[in-house]
């Protein structure tokens, strides 16, 4: 089966829930591999504000915990969650910790990967905070860079969102 949309996927929250990415249907998603231990964590912060901000709106960060890039994710689920609500207030949905790249990614990323490649049009993510934003009908809009800041892509949200022109 080809996949159509983000609406085809299922994953686990932090808490091992199984996540039906059809409940997002009409809902704008930002998605971005995360690691507690990274340069680029304090993003989790810019994160949480878009997500205050844009939630009633219908954005839905989802935060996927990745240890592929300098073991910078060590930390167990329940460490996880509690290290971002902790120190960022991280109040988002946070996933099971994933595979981003290689034999055991994660179907969804593999799928993102192949929507939006990155620079010159490879498909593996380089490091963490790799963010995937994901427009209301299910297809990815914008792939971007781990030192992208959160906050510099709140104009592509509210595009997204509508809330813009």
């Amino acid at each position: 089966m080809k996949t159509a949309s983000i609406y085809d996927f299922k994953a686990l929250s932090i808490e091992g829930e199984d996540i039906d990415f059809n409940q997002y249907k009409g809902q704008v998603l930002l998605i971005v591999n995360t690691a507690s231990a990274c340069g680029f964590t304090p993003q989790l912060k810019e994160l949480q504000q878009l997500h205050q901000e844009f939630s009633a709106q219908g954005l839905r960060v989802l935060g996927f915990p990745c240890n592929q890039f300098g073991g910078q994710e060590p930390k167990g689920s329940q460490e996880i969650a509690q290290f971002c609500a902790l120190n960022y207030g991280v109040e988002f949905m946070l996933m099971q910790k994933i595979d981003v790249n290689g034999d055991q990614a994660h179907p969804l990323f593999s799928w993102l990967k192949s929507q939006a490649p990155g620079l010159l049009s490879t498909e593996g993510i380089k490091w963490n905070f790799t963010k995937f934003l994901v427009g209301k009908t299910g297809h990815v809009i914008h792939r971007y860079a781990p030192q992208t800041s959160p906050l510099s892509i709140k104009g592509d949200i509210e595009l997204a969102l509508g809330l813009a022109q």
